[in-house]
């Protein structure tokens, strides 16, 4: 298993991006990401922090249902 990278903000809110999330809104350091499915709408937040903490991140992409492989890829 991959161990989760130390990235900013930045870099994962791209990554995001590029996996078909869409940036609904920021409110202070918080940035608020939607992607909807034919079955539900995912919701996840991002804290624009530099860098975001390894534990935040894994939560972030369990939320995202997404691996560690997945988001280097998207990179």
């Amino acid at each position: 298993m991959t161990k989760v990278p130390s990235l900013d903000y930045h870099s994962v809110v791209r990554a995001l991006r590029r996996a078909g999330w869409v940036v609904v809104r920021q409110r202070g350091s918080h940035i608020r990401l939607q992607k909807t499915t034919p079955e539900e709408t995912l919701k996840i937040i991002v804290p624009a922090h530099r860098p975001i903490k390894r534990s935040t991140l894994s939560h972030i992409l369990k939320q995202a249902r997404l691996t560690v492989e997945e988001l280097n890829n998207l990179l």
